[in-house]
């Protein structure tokens, strides 16, 4: 490691971090209703001596954005601060056992934004100003609902990488899923509970649909690429009768290379169908919403300073696809460059068992400090043919940077 970078991996406070962790995930912040938490960001970051500016996206609802260096940020990470509703309002916050942090958002992603406030502390801390490198630390709201967080800051901002701190167990996702909304309305015929009969049940047509739907190859679990998870059904009807109407939705998340329009055009061609098999149905299909997804590739800087950042930590570098719907697809669309990178599972987010390891929390505060670093050694280096560095030798630490 050069100076800098063994001066600031040694200013990263382990003790600092599980505190800052537990104050965020103390602090209840769903979709929606940031504020308290961006207050105490606002206030955290201001008495460490940064200049916060607030990046407003709706009323009482804001990102925070701090820059460090001389030049226009050529890297930011990024960390949205909400989370889904908590699912026991009387323990939300931060439980302790052993290695275990748990608590809502503790993967999703509050301990990939304590990583990134300990990177940023331990920069400064090290570093005179002269000496820092040229970063943005981006705190975003909106991102388990709409992203508006990142699509506001996205209208005027750009840089060229992003450093997003979803939970991937440390491993490095350059390839991102696409993600597809769909939603299905039946109608029946209301009738009496008693005489089903005289009706006819729009909750019957709505799972025959669903299991039609489910039968198709490409929506096969176990044997289709893509993601087929059905989130949400209600019937509009209360009472003692046979509901004339129900709603259904369905996320699909697609591999990257899968073109979201192609698995709309599948869902409507199955679903067009499925008349014949279900008597007297009447259903609708609408697409609210779409994001294709990428693959950026691994022959690039970021992935060279993660193999060498990885091999000094004593971990094991592993590249993947990131499966699910995040900030990442809109700020690739916006022409950056996200990698996903950060502590936590994404199969226990979202849930009553989330919780994260702080040993891994505290492996993320080193890379992404090693992340910052590394992209200010490749300012104004010349790219070959194939966008590799020249001064770069994958085996020989750094050559001539």
């Amino acid at each position: 490691m050069n100076s800098r970078l063994e001066e600031v991996m040694a200013a990263i406070d382990p003790v600092r971090l599980k505190r800052t962790l537990a104050d965020l995930l103390d602090i209840y912040s769903p979709s929606g209703k940031e504020e308290d938490i961006q207050l105490y960001l606002e206030d955290l970051l201001s008495g460490a001596g940064f200049t916060v500016e607030r990046q407003e996206v709706e009323e009482e609802r804001y990102n925070l954005r701090v820059t460090m260096g001389e030049d226009e940020p050529r890297l930011y990470l990024v960390g949205h601060v909400d989370t889904v509703p908590a699912w026991d309002l009387e323990e939300f916050g931060a439980r302790e056992e052993g290695d275990l942090i748990r608590g809502l958002g503790s993967a999703d992603m509050k301990g990939g934004c304590a990583a990134m406030l300990e990177t940023w502390f331990a920069l400064a801390q090290a570093l005179k100003p002269a000496r820092r490198p040229s970063v943005g630390l981006l705190l975003v709201v909106g991102e388990e609902e709409n992203g508006d967080g990142s699509a506001a800051f996205l209208q005027d901002n750009r840089a060229p990488w992003a450093v997003i701190g979803e939970p991937t167990s440390l491993s490095a996702c350059f390839a991102h899923y696409g993600y597809l909304e769909a939603g299905f309305v039946t109608r029946g015929v209301r009738s009496h509970s008693s005489l089903p009969e005289l009706g006819h049940n729009a909750v019957e047509s709505m799972l025959r649909v669903l299991l039609h739907l489910g039968k198709d190859a490409l929506f096969k679990r176990g044997e289709s690429e893509i993601v087929y998870s059905i989130r949400e059904m209600r019937s509009s009807q209360k009472g003692f009768v046979v509901p004339d109407r129900c709603e259904a939705w369905i996320d699909l998340h697609l591999p990257p290379e899968r073109d979201p329009d192609s698995v709309e055009q599948a869902i409507r061609r199955v679903t067009a169908g499925a008349g014949q098999f279900i008597p007297g149905l009447d259903l609708s299909v609408a697409f609210d919403f779409a994001s294709p997804g990428y693959n950026l590739g691994t022959d690039n800087q970021l992935a060279r300073i993660l193999e060498q950042t990885y091999q000094r930590l004593g971990l094991t570098l592993k590249f993947e696809a990131f499966r699910s719907h995040s900030d990442g697809n809109l700020f690739h669309a916006a022409g950056c460059r996200p990698l996903i990178l950060g502590p936590g599972a994404l199969e226990i987010s979202h849930t009553p068992e989330e919780h994260v390891s702080f040993p891994e929390v505290l492996a993320a505060a080193r890379i992404y400090a090693a992340l910052c670093l590394g992209m200010d050694q490749y300012a104004g280096l010349t790219l070959d043919r194939r966008g590799s560095l020249n001064c770069f030798d994958r085996q020989a630490s750094w050559v001539g940077c």
